[in-house]
């Protein structure tokens, strides 16, 4: 099973949508609100070079945005 997390911010719509996503195809993940957590917000630009959201990160790929190609090839979802 993929280790996933996602870096969102509360008014972010595809934010919402990376969340129902993920919920719809029964897959666990790890969500950061990077509006109140200082900490998690240095770990996303860190990781993504980036202040948009959503990052989402799977194992070790790192998505910027919600892109459902990559999110599905990095989990190996082929439908």
């Amino acid at each position: 099973m993929a280790k996933v997390q996602i870096y969102t911010t509360p008014t972010c719509h595809f934010c919402k949508m990376a969340k129902e996503y993920f919920n719809e195809k029964n897959i666990a993940y790890e969500a950061y609100d990077v509006v109140s957590d200082a900490q998690k917000r240095q770990e996303m630009v860190e990781k993504s070079g980036s202040m948009a959201v959503p990052v989402i990160v799977i194992d070790d790929k790192v998505i910027v945005g919600f892109d459902k190609e990559r999110v599905n090839k990095a989990l190996g979802i082929t439908n």
